[in-house]
């Protein structure tokens, strides 16, 4: 196994159709020690279930907004792990209000709120736990193809993931004389709890299967796959980049 006793940390499992629920279901697969937050306790009754299926190690209270917070689960890791291989960003969120309608009618605070939780959180995440990271840990977060193209509905967003992405280069850059990795996967649309807010979601997912090289949506576990890679050894020399994991669509220009 690829991962054999890594210990990964894994923020924003809401549920069994997340993302980040696929991305644990492989990390598992391949040996790793798992560990998940939750944001209040409606998120934690569904957290606890799901780590107990996946043989997680313990669920720790965690809102990414709260640096106090940030750093009670850095210490309580450390506390259980000492050191960390795998940290895992799955985090995303904006005013539905936001999502609907014209961009240039986002609110001051819904474009804070959207760029603190969906990006600034990583470069938190990063500072709170890089004295457990070491040479070879991974750093990885999820982003979407509606950073760099227009995606009608994806609104702020979007430029939430633009930040989010040149965050990534940036904390490749400040990691990296550890030997520690960031990189970015961008996932094709999935039917997440998240993704239900965007307007044209079914429109998409029709787009793909009708247009994309492989002529299917994506699943959980495709991303799964491409995150065992980053967290492995395999992807050694891979930092600072956003991985497409979509059937090829973002390479589809025009279509007739």
């Amino acid at each position: 196994m690829l991962l054999e006793g890594k210990k990964a940390l894994i923020f924003g499992l809401a549920n069994n159709r997340s993302i980040a629920y696929g991305i644990a279901q492989a990390l598992a697969a391949h040996g790793a020690r798992l560990a998940f937050n939750y944001v209040g306790e409606a998120i934690k009754k569904r957290v606890e279930p799901i780590s107990q299926e996946l043989g997680g190690e313990f669920t720790f209270p965690c809102d990414v907004c709260d640096d106090a917070q940030i750093q009670a689960a850095a210490d309580l890791a450390r506390e259980k792990w000492g050191e960390l291989d795998i940290l895992v960003h799955s985090v995303a969120f904006a005013n539905r209000e936001d999502l609907n309608g014209r961009f240039v009618d986002t609110s001051r605070d819904g474009f804070r709120l959207a760029l603190e939780v969906s990006a600034y959180s990583l470069a938190a995440l990063c500072r709170a736990f890089e004295p457990m990271l070491h040479e070879g840990s991974s750093v990885m977060t999820m982003t979407y193809h509606g950073s760099t193209k227009i995606v009608q509905g994806y609104n702020v967003m979007g430029v939430a993931k633009a930040a989010l992405e040149a965050s990534v280069r940036y904390l490749a850059y400040d990691l990296g004389p550890k030997g520690i990795r960031v990189n970015a996967l961008s996932a094709g649309p999935v039917k997440t709890l998240a993704a239900s807010a965007v307007s044209s979601l079914k429109d998409i997912f029709t787009h793909v299967e009708a247009h994309a090289p492989l002529r299917r949506n994506i699943t959980t576990a495709d991303v799964g796959g491409a995150a065992v890679f980053l967290a492995s050894d395999l992807s050694h020399a891979i930092t600072g980049e956003v991985i497409y994991v979509d059937s090829g669509m973002s390479q589809i220009g025009v279509v007739g």
